[in-house]
């Protein structure tokens, strides 16, 4: 059976709990201030998409295709990337309510997290490799056996990592930063 294509298409307003999304291919589509609070996106390929000011919390994605997705001023708490299709996998976010959420053992590239709220956020065992983390909150988030060499943490906060247990070659810190790598020795800087 064939998935229904969706291009270029603008969906607003829609409360997708209530009324299914069509299942299929999507590309180049823009959705603006949609709830799609525990809906199931499985299966389902989005390329070149936006989603602006909707609430994905919930959302179970498994082996759904993320290729070239924005997300902007969006709530996606608890969402689980890792059971996403990672072939091409790429996504960005800018503004976003990501608490809970996790990206394990994901490739995240350069992926760029601008303004966000990463709170007890898993990223064990990804690749964040030229990451930029610009003024995201990481309150919890968890990095073990991560790759975060020229990762850019310099704008954000709350952060935790283990120098011992990830790879931080030619990562950025900020001098305000400098705590967030040595809490494990419970050191005081002042």
């Amino acid at each position: 059976m064939n998935n229904r294509q969706f291009e270029n298409q603008t969906f607003t307003k829609q409360d997708f709990t209530k009324t299914k999304l069509a299942f299929g291919d999507y590309d180049s589509c823009i959705f603006t201030d949609c709830i799609f609070s525990e809906v199931s996106l499985s299966g389902f390929s989005f390329t070149d998409c936006q989603f602006i000011d909707c609430n994905l919390s919930l959302v179970r994605l498994d082996k759904t295709a993320l290729k070239e997705v924005s997300f902007i001023n969006c709530k996606l708490l608890g969402v689980h990337f890792e059971t996403c299709n990672d072939f091409l996998f790429s996504v960005s976010f800018e503004s976003c309510i990501l608490n809970l959420a996790c990206f394990y053992r994901l490739s995240l590239k350069k992926i760029r997290f601008s303004g966000s709220s990463l709170k007890e956020t898993d990223f064990t065992e990804t690749d964040l490799s030229g990451a930029d983390f610009d003024h995201c909150d990481l309150n919890g988030a968890v990095f073990v056996n991560s790759n975060l060499e020229k990762a850019d943490f310099r704008t954000a906060s709350h952060f935790s990592l283990d120098p011992e247990k990830n790879k931080l070659k030619k990562a950025k810190f900020s001098v305000s930063g400098l705590p967030g790598l040595l809490d494990k020795y419970q050191i005081e800087i002042s």
